[in-house]
């Protein structure tokens, strides 16, 4: 993971529209996508990677065993554009098993998960097996040893985001997740960003 970050930091009350800040980060697997700690939990926060502006906030979340693409902003409206069903999140999964057609298929028609206590059908959705594995860094993380069966990998591409979403999804069909990264929302791309990365956008709403 890089050192820390310095970015400037305006005062919040100087922040206009013209002012505010946007970042696109690899969120390292680890860690929690918010800046406030959870009480009695000693946890990794967003604020670990830079000297992020007062008032910025993750758009949307990924979980702690998630890694990948997440949008940072100072400002709320840009918050709720992206968190819109018009905007896709595509994920590579790694999941426990060669997954088949039987299983894409129905993932890409919407699966039952439990969302709260309640039964929910997934949206349908753009799902496709990919052949090998993707040219992702490590998390530190070492994989299952293969010699305890087969994993394959995913690209699972949805405009919704319940809570751990697409491990229910992937559990669903019977193959749970084992990685998961996401790597594109919208037209914003990871690309060959590294853990821990930060990287200012001029505009995130001008590139969705």
């Amino acid at each position: 993971m890089p050192d820390k970050v310095t970015l400037a930091q305006p005062p919040v009350s100087s922040l206009t529209e013209e002012s505010h800040h946007h970042y696109k980060i690899f969120k390292p697997h680890g860690f929690l996508s918010q800046f406030v700690p959870e009480t009695r939990k000693s946890k990794k926060l967003l604020g670990e990677l830079a000297d992020f502006p007062l008032g910025t906030m993750a758009i949307g979340r990924l979980d702690h065993d998630s890694e990948g693409l997440l949008l940072l902003t100072t400002d709320g409206m840009v918050s709720h554009q992206v968190r819109s069903k018009k905007i896709e999140k595509e994920y590579y999964v790694q999941v426990d098993g060669n997954i088949d057609d039987e299983a894409v298929t129905r993932l890409q028609q919407g699966v039952e998960i439990g969302i709260k206590g309640e039964k929910y059908l997934t949206l349908p959705c753009k799902v496709n097996k990919l052949e090998g594995e993707p040219e992702l860094p490590g998390n530190g993380k070492k994989a299952r040893d293969p010699r305890h069966g087969p994993m394959s990998w995913i690209s699972i591409t949805i405009s919704e985001g319940k809570n751990r979403q697409i491990r229910k999804m992937t559990a669903a069909v019977g193959f749970p997740t084992m990685r998961l990264v996401r790597v594109r929302i919208g037209k914003i791309h990871l690309s060959n960003m590294q853990p821990g990365e930060v990287i200012e956008l001029s505009n995130i709403t001008a590139v969705l």
